[in-house]
């Protein structure tokens, strides 16, 4: 038996063992448990639900968020979950749906109270306007799910986060609120410093691996102008290669931003080409160890940048 097939069944074995079991209720003077299905949410939750909450995660923060591989060991988490937090946009699509349907817990079911998609709470970006079909590689139909790495979003999902630990522990919802305009504010500080860092470099062109960086190029004002992949989720080509070495000599690019989770084989050969620079860019919380919060993140990437564009004048 293949380990995917081992995998799966083994899901399916505890998910029917978990069903006949009774739900573990969180009483008053209980904290809410939280899963996230990325580090991301959980950091935020962790924000605002602070000694209220007890915050675990599914995908961690150097996995690919779109090809998770399933355990039986996250049926046990989600099965004694008060909330569930997804990213949603069919982000997890592969790989999250299963594992809510067979950890037996009706409070985290799609619809339930305990179901949470950050995705309504945020800016989306690059949404289809047309058909989306398999020839166009992976492309999300309800836009791009990397929506988190733009700040004012995770602003926006944090206030998602609070109003649902305030309806699912109306008695803390003071002190969630209070979090939350503490975790407010130290964000709006921290933007000004990273703008300021980043103001220099404004309107510098990069190319980029997959399309994970919308929301933080328009946060952080950086042209993406070409990506290694010809399309989203499919491998490059020799010829779409010979294409973007072309359009870094032209545009003058000399910054590839690359996911931990890629292959690093073709960006260093382009790189090389065209005297350009691979910045391995952390897109979660988790990616490399400093990595700890969300503010932390963005401290990390933007420090490579800075470093990257500096060394490139």
């Amino acid at each position: 038996m293949s380990r995917s097939r081992f995998v799966k069944a083994a899901i399916i074995l505890l998910g029917a063992l978990l069903a006949g079991l009774l739900p573990v209720p969180a009483t008053a003077a209980s904290k809410l448990r939280v899963v996230g299905s990325t580090q991301d949410l959980a950091a935020l939750a962790q924000e605002v639900g602070g000694d209220r909450v007890e915050v675990e995660f599914i995908g961690r923060g150097y996995q690919d968020p779109h090809f998770v591989e399933p355990k039986p060991s996250f049926l046990l988490i989600l099965r004694h979950a008060d909330l569930l937090i997804s990213v949603g946009l069919q982000l997890e699509i592969g790989w999250l749906p299963p594992l809510i349907t067979q950890c037996g817990n009706p409070r985290i079911q799609v619809g339930a109270p305990g179901n949470l998609e950050a995705g309504q709470f945020a800016e989306i970006l690059e949404i289809p306007t047309g058909v989306v079909t398999r020839a166009m590689g992976d492309v999300h139909p309800l836009g791009n799910p990397h929506f988190w790495l733009d700040p004012e979003n995770g602003l926006r999902i944090a206030k998602g986060i609070e109003g649902k630990l305030s309806e699912l522990r109306s008695a803390d919802a003071a002190y969630f609120a209070q979090r939350y305009e503490d975790f407010a504010k130290r964000l709006k500080e921290a933007e000004k410093r990273w703008d300021v860092q980043m103001k220099p470099f404004r309107g510098r062109k990069v190319v980029t691996y997959h399309r994970s960086w919308p929301n933080f190029a328009k946060s952080f004002g950086l042209d993406v102008v070409g990506y290694i992949e010809p399309r989203p989720g499919i491998p490059p080509t020799p010829s779409h290669v010979v294409e973007i070495i072309n359009q870094m000599r032209r545009d003058k690019v000399k910054v590839i931003l690359v996911e931990p989770y890629f292959d690093l084989k073709t960006p260093q050969s382009i790189a090389r080409e065209t005297g350009g620079q691979v910045v391995v860019l952390m897109p979660s919380v988790g990616g490399d160890k400093p990595i700890t919060d969300y503010f932390k993140l963005f401290d990390y990437d933007i420090g490579l940048l800075v470093r990257a564009f500096q060394a490139a004048q």
